[in-house]
């Protein structure tokens, strides 16, 4: 009877599949933990799965909870997981059926007070330092005077007014913002995509490119300036063309950035006043150095011009140093005269000394048959010796000259014959269609500028009893014959009156018509 009273008591339990029971797990559990924040250490981290997920752990001393990261949230972590990191994840907690296990799935993640952060940042510095980004070999000069300075801050803080402030009264130049927000998420994107910005301006885009790049941001913690230690944002100045100033918090505080950049400034006025020198003082310099330049010029002219003079002292006077070579000069004169009339009375004595006589030119002519007596004989023998030399000098040319090589030079001779000759035609050819051009343009403006085209717009011309054109109505006669030329023949008329610019007659006595003149011809 227990036995019976038992069994009717276990058929009324329920009965649940596996199915169903890892259900309503799963809902009871997403209900009372649907927004948690868990604090552990990440264990198991190794980087993102082939499909995007990151799967991992969160453990402390004395339990362990599974956690995932799906592929969407990952790409909008503010900070990437790391293995051992001890994070604040904020999640929902749910099951996974499959293995019985539940897990949370994580939302955002961020370090877990500011030991995880110095951790962080000290594994970041390394790993940056480890590729040369913070190397001093690499760093650039600053310049001295820039003409324009780029300035990464926020546009409505106290630090852009400083800075302003601070160049103005050292040494006025102009100043471009690029704004940006120096807390946040998006600090180091909006960083890193300024100092870019700054380096690709040029002179087509309307805003002078920066001489020098100041980034600049008021003090405060680690949690504010964690912007600053961006990977981007220290790879953009390490790769910047344009030197950059690093003016990020007070002088305690130090960033990433500060060892990227080429100059750390403790403060963002100290940052204005590396950018520029005091104008004043270099105006101050400049006077002094001209007041000194002025004086030493002074001074070497002085030396200069005192050393002149003594040097004047110890020249000779004009006449001390021709006196010498003047002198040469007349007794050379006076040799010259007297050699002049020597040579001359020698010569004088040599031609009266000279007797023409007929026994003096026949001996002269004697003289000169018995040479050329000499010349006849030797010439027969000089004649054969250079015609044997020719006859030698011939027959090794001939031996040096076969007919191949006769018949090759005369083939290419021909061929340069024949090649020029087709240039000759070609350039007779080309000269003489030019020569048509010329022609046919001379003969169509000489045909535009006849006056027969003229004459076939209704004009006529008018010449005189000889032939020869009148161009004034001046010149014409009364009764005088004249020719008229149109453009279809010719015609003869008879001038009867006066031209029109003529002066006419008084009221008081006009003129008798001549019998037979019927008016004029104008």
């Amino acid at each position: 009877m227990d036995r019976a009273r038992q069994d009717d008591s276990l058929s009324n339990i329920a009965e649940f599949s596996v199915s169903e029971i890892s259900q309503a797990l799963k809902r009871t559990v997403e209900d009372a933990f649907g927004h948690v924040r868990v604090r552990g250490e990440i264990s198991g981290f190794r980087g993102q799965h082939a499909s995007g997920h990151c799967y991992f752990s969160l453990k402390d001393e004395r339990a362990r909870i599974e956690a995932v990261i799906w592929r969407g949230t990952f790409s909008k972590l503010k900070f990437p997981p790391q293995e051992g990191l001890e994070v604040v994840a904020t999640g929902r907690l749910t099951t996974y059926p499959g293995s019985s296990k539940y897990q949370i799935v994580i939302d955002s993640i961020e370090p877990a007070g500011a030991g995880a952060l110095m951790a962080l940042l000290e594994e970041r510095k390394r790993k940056l330092a480890a590729e040369g980004l913070f190397a001093e070999e690499r760093k650039k000069p600053l310049p001295f005077l820039p003409r324009v300075i780029g300035v990464v801050t926020s546009p409505t803080g106290a630090v852009i007014r400083d800075i302003i402030h601070r160049i103005t009264d050292r040494f006025p130049v102009h100043v471009v913002v690029w704004p940006v927000r120096v807390q946040g998420e998006t600090t180091g994107g909006e960083v890193s995509a300024a100092v870019a910005g700054f380096n690709a301006l040029g002179p087509a885009d309307g805003i002078p490119r920066p001489d020098v790049i100041i980034v600049a941001r008021g003090g405060g913690s680690l949690e504010d300036l964690w912007g600053f230690n961006d990977e981007a944002v220290v790879r953009a100045v390490a790769a910047s063309e344009i030197p950059i100033i690093s003016a990020v918090g007070h002088e305690t505080d130090w960033t990433l950035i500060d060892l990227a950049a080429d100059r750390r400034a403790p403060t963002p006025t100290g940052a204005a006043e590396m950018a520029v020198p005091v104008k004043a003082e270099l105006e101050a310099g400049l006077s002094r150095l001209s007041a000194r330049l002025k004086g030493a010029v002074s001074r070497d002219l002085e030396r200069r011009r005192q050393g002149l003079r003594a040097l004047s002292r110890a020249l000779p006077s004009p006449d001390q140093l021709f006196a010498l070579p003047r002198r040469r000069f007349d007794e050379a004169a006076g040799r010259l005269v007297r050699a002049l009339g020597g040579a001359t009375q020698r010569k004088r004595l040599r031609f009266d000394g000279l007797r023409l006589s007929i026994t003096a030119l026949d001996r002269r002519l004697v003289e000169a048959r018995r040479r050329a007596t000499q010349c006849g004989e030797r010439l027969p023998i000089v004649y054969l010796g250079l015609v044997r030399n020719r006859r030698a000098r011939f027959d090794r040319d001939a031996a040096r000259v076969s007919p191949r090589a006769s018949l090759e030079r005369i083939g290419r001779l021909k061929e340069r014959l024949a090649a020029t000759t087709g240039r000759r035609d070609r350039a007779a050819l080309l000269r003489l269609e030019r020569a048509k051009a010329a022609y046919d343009q001379a003969a169509r403006l000489a045909e535009s500028l006849s006056y027969k085209k003229v004459l076939e717009r209704g004009f006529a011309l008018v010449r005189d009893a000889e032939d020869k054109p009148l161009k004034r109505a001046s010149d014409l006669r009364v009764g005088q014959e004249l020719h008229l030329q149109f453009s279809d023949g010719s015609a003869g008329a008879v001038a009867t009156g006066k031209p029109a610019g003529a002066p006419r007659p008084s009221k008081s006595s006009p003129p008798a018509k001549e019998p037979g003149k019927q008016g004029s011809l104008f």
